[in-house]
């Protein structure tokens, strides 16, 4: 049966075939180890609690697979996304950092949350590029610890969205070029006007930061890991853009894993696959053009080069998703499919399950992917509806 329509492409890589080992230099961008403050400071974030692993029973018996689990992100903190962990936790460690270059004391995450560094922080400004979900997380992280934000965003980003990220105080600065683009305009705008740049995406020059945005994006996978109690997955399908959350996600799990880690299978949209392309020419490589999609926050042409160096060998598949997969499926998470609980997703949430539901309805991508009635596939829907007016459109 054919639960939603949609095709994909794939690559196999070849490096991930002779890659069984977590490099140190792997495990200098992320690792369990280095994920433990990140989960001790976020857990004292007013607010937090971990989000739902849900079990999709339903739909895994009738893609004949033995289990689909799905991190619901809708839920996370009021951002209903991921990349509330991410941006807001870098941007308390640049000020951290900041007062300590002041020569003051590194406050503590609890200082900053209670206004002690007040009067240090206040002039301080960050600042990103953004498609919408990690601009809002460093708005929030601006407005939560109290420093200036001033947030870059392209032609595609919906008003909504810019409108969220200035409900939180941020200055919004729209430009007329793509995602790329708005990154080198907020890089040269904040060296002119002394901004530091919170970007989940790095670039020659540029590393140390996203390496904190990723370290935020592990207290997710620190739950996936509780929640799976003594269970793991043994497919991981998930979303592309710039390849930092994937390569988080990867890294983490190999970390945690080690050789006995799941597959990790890559998806992206047909018009911004950046990763797939990287892995064919076994190098990163840049996509150009308008990289037009639905699915906005994966709207991404050039590949992190922190995410690049797990990816390259930790990345097993590369797949690419048709456009019309996205908003079927949203409609039927919205309504639950079958006995499965209904979630809210937003348009950059689904494309990782999209991807497994596809490869799992052909005999060809079921056989190439090694999906079986023992795979147990894990996604993570990263977003809620983050444009309410745009997500009640699609799920008419």
């Amino acid at each position: 049966m054919s639960l939603i329509p949609g095709s994909v492409s794939h690559f196999s890589n070849p490096k991930a075939a002779a890659a069984n080992q977590y490099s140190q230099a792997q495990k200098d961008i992320i690792s369990v180890a280095s994920s433990d403050r990140a989960v001790a400071d976020i857990s004292l974030w007013p607010g937090y609690k971990a989000t739902d692993l849900n079990s999709f029973s339903a739909m895994a018996s009738d893609l004949n697979l033995a289990k689909v689990w799905y991190k619901d992100e809708a839920q996370r903190f009021d951002l209903k996304s991921f990349k509330a962990l991410g941006g807001a936790y870098a941007v308390a460690r640049q000020l951290q950092k900041a007062l300590v270059e002041k020569g003051l004391s590194e406050p503590s995450i609890s200082d900053l949350l209670e206004g002690k560094c007040a009067q240090d922080v206040k002039d301080l400004v960050v600042s990103c590029a953004t498609d919408g979900n990690h601009g809002r997380s460093v708005a929030w992280g601006a407005q939560m610890f109290g420093c200036g934000c001033v947030i870059y965003i392209h032609r595609d980003v919906s008003q909504g969205r810019q409108e969220a990220m200035q409900d939180f105080g941020a200055q919004v600065v729209r430009i007329t070029g793509n995602y790329d683009e708005s990154v080198k305009t907020a890089d040269r705008e904040a060296k002119a006007n002394n901004r530091i740049i919170v970007s989940d995406t790095s670039y020659p020059g540029y590393m140390e930061i996203p390496k904190d945005v990723a370290l935020g994006y592990t207290v997710m996978l620190a739950e996936i890991i509780e929640q799976l109690d003594d269970d793991k997955p043994t497919h991981v399908f998930i979303q592309g853009g710039v390849g930092g959350l994937a390569s988080a996600v990867c890294g983490y799990f190999w970390d945690h894993w080690g050789e006995a880690r799941p597959r990790f299978v890559i998806v992206e949209p047909e018009q911004a696959n950046c990763l797939q392309e990287s892995a064919k020419a076994g190098e990163a490589v840049a996509v150009t053009g308008d990289l037009e999609t639905l699915m906005a926050g994966l709207a991404c042409g050039e590949v992190s080069s922190l995410a690049w160096e797990i990816l390259a060998t930790g990345g097993d598949d590369f797949m690419t998703l048709s456009e019309d997969a996205v908003a079927p499926l949203m409609k039927m998470l919205a309504q639950g499919y079958k006995t499965d609980a209904a979630v809210e997703a937003g348009e950059s949430a689904v494309p990782g399950l999209a991807g497994a539901i596809v490869a799992a309805q052909s005999d060809e991508y079921r056989q190439t992917l090694g999906l079986t009635s023992e795979s147990k596939i894990l996604v993570i829907g990263t977003e809620g509806a983050t444009d309410p007016e745009l997500y009640q459109s699609l799920i008419k």
